[in-house]
């Protein structure tokens, strides 16, 4: 008698091929919104606003009334007026050119008031009508000397927070490019996409090896069985 084939083992199904999971790259720490207008910079600003509607409407009143009595005070009433004005609008828009703009306004402010308080206690008769910035400001309550310096305070601790945010977002993006430095970047410039389309460009290869495996599985079954 001969001897009784065997019957082949079972065909097992190839497990599904899985695709790797996307590195995600960190997201990047996003600076807040911030601006020069935010917190005492709202006070500063309003003070800023209303000398120079003082000190505008008291220079256009003095040169176009009575601009021969003490034009060096009216003219430089009038150079103070444009000074507020500029501080004020710059300190409103906050953006770094305006922040620019406004230390350079609220030094030449501080320069002017020391330098024009000076002349006036040093020579009275070139201010016969005061000016904003005579005798340090007195008239105003020493404020046109203490506020530039307050300006250009305000200004130097903002500029410092927005460094010390830049400075975060630089270690963030820093951080991020070190993690996917070796995945290929795709179309999108991010790891996770770049990883993505190696997988889509990946997947005919794949199937057609499946294939030929699960055909070469299957001839040799039927041998076995003949």
């Amino acid at each position: 008698m001969s001897e009784p084939v065997a019957s082949p083992e079972p065909v097992t199904s190839l497990e599904p091929v899985t695709s790797p999971e996307p590195v995600t790259s960190p997201e990047p720490v996003t600076s807040q919104p911030g601006s020069t207008r935010t917190g005492p910079g709202r006070v500063l600003i309003a003070v800023y606003a209303l000398f120079a509607l003082a000190a505008s409407a008291r220079a256009g009143v003095q040169i176009a009334t009575k601009f021969g009595n003490a034009p060096v005070a009216y003219l430089l009433s009038a150079f103070a007026a444009v000074v507020y004005i500029l501080a004020t609008v710059t300190l409103a828009v906050g953006s770094p050119t305006a922040r620019r703009i406004a230390v350079l306004s609220c030094s030449v402010e501080l320069a002017g008031v020391l330098a024009v308080g000076t002349w006036s206690l040093a020579d009275p008769a070139t201010f016969p009508d005061a000016t904003v910035w005579s005798s340090y400001g007195s008239g105003y309550g020493f404020v046109p000397l203490v506020l530039p310096v307050f300006g250009l305070l305000w200004l130097r601790r903002w500029t410092g927070r927005a460094r010390t945010r830049r400075t975060i977002v630089t270690s963030a993006e820093d951080a991020g490019e070190a993690t996917g430095g070796g995945v290929d970047r795709g179309e999108g410039g991010g790891p996770a996409q770049g990883v993505a389309a190696a997988i889509r460009a990946a997947r005919p290869g794949i199937r057609r090896g499946t294939l030929r495996l699960r055909r070469c599985l299957r001839g040799r079954a039927g041998s076995s069985r003949a």
